[in-house]
């Protein structure tokens, strides 16, 4: 093997359309007979399926994107113990940086325990997180 006999394909030559019957692309240039794509300028979509209903709208819609998640957060019983103080509300929570500060609505769930007492106040709370600050005499208000 030489140097002299090593062949580098640069570019790929663009097929001439148009150009006479023994081109190979000749006369209808390669875009068959009438209708809309032999035309100039036909551009369509690619869900276009020739007026028969697109399989996008034949589907069933499902799901959608809740937009009460972005403002909405769950925090554990245990989140409740690096807080020092009697009472608890949505600011504490922030100061503390156990939430962000866009968040606007807080549930507290039945995961971890807490030792002490505290006044939980404007913050929702499931059925169990209730009974266990009411028997370590906390208060809770809704």
């Amino acid at each position: 093997m030489y140097l002299n006999t090593l062949f580098f394909k640069i570019k790929n030559n663009k097929k001439r359309l148009g150009r006479g019957i023994g081109s190979g692309k000749g006369k209808t240039s390669g875009r068959g007979h009438k209708g809309q794509k032999s035309r100039s300028g036909c551009r369509l979509n690619r869900s276009f399926e020739g007026g028969q209903m697109p399989l996008y709208r034949r589907l069933p819609k499902f799901g959608f994107k809740s937009r009460k998640k972005d403002y909405y957060k769950e925090i554990r019983l245990s989140d409740l113990s690096k807080i020092n103080g009697d009472y608890i509300d949505l600011n504490i929570l922030k100061s503390a940086k156990i939430i962000k500060k866009k968040i606007k609505y807080v549930k507290i769930i039945n995961k971890g325990n807490i030792n002490s007492s505290k006044k939980i106040i404007k913050l929702r709370c499931t059925k169990s997180v209730k009974i266990i600050i009411k028997k370590l005499g906390g208060i809770i208000e809704e």
